[in-house]
């Protein structure tokens, strides 16, 4: 049966189950390449986060309902194929753009363009658009919706100057445009914002590449056991603290005196551990890393790490598609270290995957990071430092994300096999929703001991330290006495 040609603006119901969509062009010498991709969008025309949206470096949705299924070369033409399980998409998704962008060039140097929609089961075609360009560097050849709960496909045919990038914010997609920028770095509770230095920072302790394993440096040597301190109820004084701004210095000695407080309420007056970071860096975080917010969490953690910690020092990655090491945090370094290391992808992800130039040794090229939540990529890696470096104390991992987990089978698999070590998980929610197998990890049965904490707050800029600090360390000192009894640490 032949496909039902398409004008710009028709449109025709679809009763197929799921769709291919392929995007076709003949391109001679000096034409450039092309690409598929989709937006998931809500009914006010907005994608929920950056995981909404699937091109080649983001090539399947969380749900699995969307994939970009590659190219394919015949003769002089080009096809690009887009997979689409309509049943399998999650009720809040009203439609599904169909997108593309010119690599090297604008789509009037390509022949031939057009948008030809398959029925995935029968391979039966459904429409054919044929589409005309000039200029255009991104386009939407058209687009799947539901009506009356039908879905639908309309020829829409809109190209755009700005390419793949601007095409996408258009939708809500977030966008780092200026390529070396940081977030910047606001504080809670009416404290104001750090002032940094203006002079270049040392080049950081150990670099870390987002596609490798991570390549810590020497194994600290061991810790003393825990033993109270000899005035456990005061700050410890840390190594590189007289190094810090004076408002930062202030806001941190403060800080310290509040997790000792925190610690001498639940016990565990005196203790030390070694205190691990992890932040989500997903596509959702965007607006977090963007106000500042999640700078200034790491500067709150520093103070956990500063009296949890002898050397004051943290571990730290970042993770969202795939982990990244992050260099060692050291107390004097934060002001250089927030600059160079907590920030967000960067406009260069829609771009083909290169290294960027202008790095700075340690920092982690964002794109390769990506944009969806894995966690238990990270939560492996870490496991894995935490088996090759041991320490004398035990570890806390203090985790931050803002939901949408889904992979709740692995993760789980990953923290029950982690029951035995000498590590404690504290999970801290950022907000939004869906935070699947954290939530429920406290009542799940077969453990020996529980090692998994979890609370969400709504904004955690505006929770105040001591009530943070009472939160983040309320269940790790009933975890190291349970520990201890069991022979885990």
């Amino acid at each position: 049966m032949t496909a039902t040609s398409m004008t710009k603006g028709g449109n025709l119901p679809v009763a197929a189950k799921a769709v291919q969509v392929e995007l076709g062009w003949s391109g001679g010498p000096g034409a450039p390449d092309a690409d598929a991709s989709a937006l998931l969008l809500r009914a006010d025309g907005r994608v929920r986060d950056d995981g909404d949206f699937v091109f080649y470096n983001q090539p399947q949705h969380v749900s699995g309902a969307v994939r970009h299924l590659g190219k394919r070369r015949d003769g002089g033409g080009t096809t690009d194929t887009l997979g689409v399980d309509l049943g399998a998409l999650e009720p809040e998704i009203e439609r599904v753009v169909l997108g593309a962008s010119a690599d090297g060039g604008t789509f009037g140097q390509l022949s031939g363009l057009r948008l030809l929609l398959l029925d995935a089961g029968t391979g039966r075609q459904l429409a054919l658009f044929e589409m005309e360009a000039t200029t255009e560097t991104a386009f939407i050849g058209g687009e799947l919706y539901r009506r009356a709960g039908q879905w639908k496909f309309r020829a829409v045919g809109q190209g755009y100057a700005s390419g793949l990038a601007g095409l996408a914010t258009d939708f809500g997609i977030s966008v780092d445009e200026e390529p070396g920028a940081t977030a910047s770095t606001a504080s809670s509770a009416g404290t104001p914002a750090p002032t940094f230095p203006s002079t270049p920072a040392a080049p950081a302790p150990t670099p870390a590449v987002a596609s490798a394993p991570p390549q810590p440096g020497p194994p600290t040597p061991p810790r003393p056991p825990m033993t109270p301190a000899p005035d456990a109820s005061s700050p410890r004084l840390v190594k590189g603290e007289e190094q810090l701004p004076v408002d930062m210095r202030k806001r941190l000695s403060l800080r310290k005196e509040q997790v000792a407080v925190s610690l001498r309420k639940h016990g565990a007056e005196g203790v030390t551990a070694r205190v691990i970071l992890v932040l989500d860096a997903s596509g959702s975080m965007s607006f977090l890393y963007s106000k500042g917010v999640v700078a200034d969490v790491v500067e709150r953690m520093a103070a956990v790490a500063a009296q949890l910690d002898d050397d004051g020092e943290m571990q730290a990655w970042t993770f969202a598609s795939n982990p990244a090491r992050l260099p060692d945090l050291a107390l004097g370094d934060l002001p250089e270290w927030l600059q160079r290391h907590v920030r967000v992808g960067e406009l260069t992800l829609f771009r083909r995957k290169k290294p960027r130039k202008g790095l700075l040794p340690g920092q982690v090229d964002m794109r390769a990071v990506g944009v969806q939540n894995e966690e238990q990529k990270v939560i492996a890696e870490v496991r894995t430092y935490v088996r090759e470096y041991p320490a004398a104390a035990p570890t806390l991992v203090l985790f931050f994300s803002d939901g949408g987990v889904y992979r709740n089978k692995e993760i789980e698999t990953e923290l029950r096999e982690a029951v035995d070590e000498p590590v404690f998980w504290q999970f801290v929610g950022l907000g939004r929703s869906n935070y699947g197998v954290l939530e429920r990890f406290d009542t799940l049965p077969g453990r020996r001991v529980d090692n998994v904490g979890f609370f969400a707050v709504d904004d955690i800029s505006g929770v105040p330290d001591a009530e943070l600090y009472d939160r983040l360390l309320s269940q790790f000192p009933s975890w190291m006495r349970e520990a201890r009894r069991l022979s885990i640490i």
